[in-house]
């Protein structure tokens, strides 16, 4: 696998070869990765894999012309080939009048904030196994469950390497651990199946096995013999574990490739009222050790934490390069690339702040509500903020979780859900995005 060095010379001499080709401006990023995986299914070794890759990108530029070419293969042969064949695709593509690298005088300079990304240590195939097997027993040992589709153990490493034509020349690495157990509960048509995973930078920060395998199986047996809702308007409450999805629906509206194509359901919003002034949702790509922390973006960009939404209102649109010369705003340091394409935009660390009072205080005036567990579907429009997708859950009744439900949807439009939030005080953060539970007034439930 590529090492951040060599990456970054991969960069260097891509960069090179395409000026000599006749470019008049490049970039490239080297990506690198490895990974193993050890998978068992009712105490049997299922699955073993390692795998590992290496690819280039590299993008470049003839006037306001521009083409994005990669390639797996990086030697100069192939690099020289590369170079060649991406001036003559920008030769003949279409002006751009948005095209063009990002400023110079914003580029990231001096020392990368140490991110603490990598793990010494690595996990050996017979640790993996141990792992998965120990997630997959404790899941089985939860009265009520009956069958497995498994535990699985992973750990990966990659390296990231950015280079550009105008200066800048940068790389980072990152290792991850996954651990995960799935399991069902209950017989024949009455099976109900649910899991638990925990993706980690480091071993030590991964919980045991036995507490994986104990939360997949519990979650399992409690899903038994689902109940129905009657189609009505309810108080919803969404678990942590679904309710992060809010926030991904919201910050693909704050796309600033989106907004300059007029296709968000936040466009002409940014002076809008749009939460209750206590909500606050902040991004954070320096957080140590997580799991979307990076030094700089797509770009060579420097990155920093901001508020995303901040007194009630969007606190402004994630930008790379083409998009704010296109909406005429400043760059944030959102630009995201991989060794296809041209950058697009993604947050980093993403979290909404806790509230002040607990999930049982949250939920303790709700006569009639449902607590959601999972989401299925994609019913979401981007454009409008129309949503609607099936679910299942928990009945809550008079302040207390009851019994579970399924083959439920949650319907109404996100402007409004926006507006109507509220949340408990039980943020754990551990994913690259993370909420506490969220509770939401008058959604449409269409159940029986």
């Amino acid at each position: 696998m590529l090492d951040p060095k060599a990456a970054q010379e991969r960069c260097a001499a891509a960069i090179d070869l395409a000026l000599k080709a006749g470019a008049d401006a490049a970039d490239a990023v080297a990506i690198g990765s490895s990974s193993e995986e050890v998978q068992v299914r009712l105490g049997k070794l299922e699955d073993v894999g390692r795998s590992e890759s290496e690819e280039l990108g590299l993008r470049v530029f003839v006037g306001q012309r521009s083409a994005s070419i990669h390639a797996t293969d990086m030697s100069d042969a192939a690099l020289a080939e590369l170079a060649s064949r991406a001036v003559a695709m920008a030769k003949a593509a279409p002006e751009d009048e948005y095209a063009g690298l990002a400023p110079a005088e914003l580029l990231a300079k001096g020392p990368l904030p140490e991110l603490d990304l990598v793990d010494s240590s690595e996990p050996s195939p017979q640790e993996l196994r141990r792992l998965a097997e120990e997630a997959e027993d404790a899941a089985r040992a939860v009265q009520g469950v009956t069958n497995s589709e498994g535990g699985g153990a992973s750990f990966g490493r990659s390296a990231v390497a950015l280079a550009t034509s105008h200066g800048f020349a940068g790389a980072y690495e990152a290792t991850g651990i996954s651990l995960s157990a799935s399991v069902l509960a209950g017989e024949g048509g009455a099976m109900q199946r649910d899991y638990e995973y925990r993706t980690v930078r480091h071993v030590a920060d991964l919980p045991s096995p036995a507490e994986i395998g104990r939360v997949a199986g519990e979650r399992a047996v409690a899903r038994l013999n689902p109940g129905k809702l009657a189609s009505q308007g309810m108080t919803v409450v969404f678990d942590p574990r679904v309710g992060n999805s809010l926030l991904g629906h919201l910050l693909g509206a704050m796309s600033g490739p989106g907004i300059a194509r007029r296709s968000s359901f936040l466009l002409d919003r940014l002076e809008e009222d749009l939460f209750p002034a206590d909500i606050l949702i902040l991004d954070d790509p320096h957080r140590l050790r997580g799991l979307r922390s990076r030094p700089f973006d797509g770009e060579g960009l420097p990155c920093a934490p901001r508020a995303l939404v901040e007194n009630g209102r969007v606190t402004g649109w994630l930008t790379n390069a083409a998009s704010a010369r296109q909406l005429g705003i400043g760059l944030t340091g959102h630009a995201a690339r991989g060794a296809s394409g041209a950058p697009g935009v993604q947050p980093s660390n993403v979290h909404l702040a806790p509230g002040k009072v607990s999930r049982a205080e949250l939920i303790a005036d709700i006569e009639d509500g449902v607590l959601v567990t999972e989401l299925i579907g994609m019913g979401v429009n981007g454009v409008t903020g129309d949503y609607s997708r099936g679910a299942s859950g928990f009945r809550i009744v008079k302040g207390e979780i009851a019994g579970p439900v399924a083959e439920f949807t949650v319907a109404g439009n996100l402007i409004d859900m926006f507006a109507r939030m509220s949340v408990a005080d039980d943020l754990d953060i551990h994913r690259s995005m993370d909420v506490p539970t969220i509770r939401i007034e008058g959604i449409t439930v269409a159940g029986e």
